[in-house]
């Protein structure tokens, strides 16, 4: 028989710990109890519980210094904070300290419960399939995951296993392209709910006159056309994810309601009279900078708070050029090539083309690309004549770059030949000249600086 699963409850109101005995003893915990912070943390620390369920506002180290001492110590416990009404920002902050989730008083019971299960179930799945989990980029699979050997994208990965295991709602961030729900997916496949459903809805592809319905579906005879009870994107992920990209784009009006289902964990069908339960986390997507929005009133900003609670951006493709090869190799697998199925690669003038180019439109137009040059290469390996006319060249571009502070004379070097070559339009030649022209001015620049000063 597997033994009884600890709950730490830290609270100094004695009515709350003789509700919380009956409660959480029914569910078949086992259940001890501290009135302040530093019992708290010695216990964490000599007999760490699996839960540490905590009243934000308890003696002695309240719950925000007790989640920083944690965290400074190294103390994983799964963490749920109890605040009132009016301590929402201290909840927050909770959350970005390590905290699972909050509760706000009075407690929904049968939320907790949920929040519970499903955090035991995490916990099944962590021992059972921890390899699994942590699975990143495997050249072999066709499956959506993150792919990148980068700094920017190995940050991205460790921030990824870090917030998949809670249940906050997370805002995803970057340009068009970079792979938002990619990155969604990710966080639900490392989380609990990975069993459940992984829904996704663009929002800005819904007409306005349909995207509450698609939400939170609709009764029969709802609306003309509604011929038949209709189950929305949150009852379809019930258990798992839901994902709402370009959530940027939602009207205020829906945006109001959408924040009472994040506040409520309740929805009412179109039409309909009856409220229905949910259990659902929601991860959120934008190219647009929300939280100028919010300042500009064109989003609500208790909305962006709610789902800003953890933020995720992604860098864009320009600055991981490093990653590159590997998304073409990743892309290369994925494609079928009808006019000449063995091809193996790209040729070495080719890639450093590909790493040149600025890359507004990110992952999608690289992947573009590489489908378009797969239908016209000859082969074995993809050359610069099978990229696009003009591909690289831009008219009123200046053969400049940025240079970044502490950068290494050897990157600076290299860098600034992909940079001439793609102005170059990947003529070597050209770009040879035209690099041994600068460093020509460079050298006469100095030589005459030097005899200016009386060098």
């Amino acid at each position: 028989m597997a033994a009884k699963r600890k709950i730490l409850v830290a609270d100094d109101d004695r009515e709350a710990q003789d509700l919380w005995r009956e409660t959480l003893a029914s569910w078949g915990y086992e259940v001890s109890f501290v009135e302040d912070g530093e019992k708290a943390l010695t216990l964490v620390e000599q007999q760490p519980p699996h839960v540490l369920l905590c009243d934000l506002r308890i003696p002695r180290k309240n719950g925000l210094d007790l989640l920083r001492t944690m965290k400074e110590r190294g103390l994983n416990v799964a963490t749920f904070m109890i605040s009132g009404v009016g301590q929402i920002d201290d909840a927050v902050q909770a959350i970005k300290l390590g905290a699972h989730d909050y509760l706000i008083k009075p407690v929904d019971l049968d939320r907790l419960h949920l929040l519970l299960r499903n955090l035991n179930s995490a916990a099944r799945l962590n021992e059972n399939n921890q390899t699994q989990q942590h699975r990143h980029a495997d050249s072999g699979s066709k499956g959506k995951f993150i792919i990148g050997r980068s700094p920017a994208m190995r940050r991205l990965m460790m921030l990824v296993d870090q917030v998949a295991p809670t249940s906050a709602s997370i805002l995803i961030t970057g340009e068009t392209g970079t792979g938002k729900e990619i990155v969604a997916r990710a966080i639900h496949d490392r989380s609990g709910r990975r069993e459940g459903p992984f829904i996704a809805l663009n929002c800005a592809a819904i007409p306005e006159t349909l995207i509450e319905s698609e939400l939170f579906g609709h009764e029969r005879g709802a609306f003309t056309g509604a011929d038949k009870r209709r189950a929305g994107c949150f009852e379809l992920a019930q258990g798992g994810t839901l994902f709402l990209d370009e959530i940027g784009e939602m009207k205020i009006g829906l945006q109001t309601k959408l924040l009472r289902v994040l506040e409520d964990h309740k929805i009412r069908r179109v039409g309909g009279a009856d409220e229905i339960n949910l259990d659902v986390r929601v991860l959120a997507a934008s190219n647009r900078d929300l939280e100028t929005a919010a300042r500009n009133e064109q989003f609500r900003k208790d909305l962006y708070y709610r789902l800003g609670v953890l933020t995720i951006k992604l860098p864009p493709l320009r600055e991981r050029i490093d990653d590159i090869p590997l998304f073409v190799d990743h892309f290369l697998a994925g494609f079928d090539a009808p006019s000449n199925p063995a091809v193996t690669g790209v040729k070495a003038d080719c890639m450093e083309v590909l790493q040149a180019h600025a890359w507004p439109g990110n992952l999608r137009e690289l992947r573009n690309i590489i489908e378009r040059a797969l239908i016209v290469t000859h082969g074995p390996r993809i050359s610069l004549a099978d990229l696009p006319p003009n591909f690289g060249i831009h008219p009123k571009r200046k053969p400049s770059f940025e240079v970044n502070p502490g950068i290494s004379r050897r990157q600076f070097a290299t860098e600034f030949a992909l940079h001439t070559l793609a102005f170059a339009n990947g003529n070597k030649a050209e770009a040879e000249r035209l690099l041994n022209l600068t460093l020509e001015t460079v050298h006469n620049s100095r030589n005459s600086g030097k005899e200016r000063a009386g060098y």
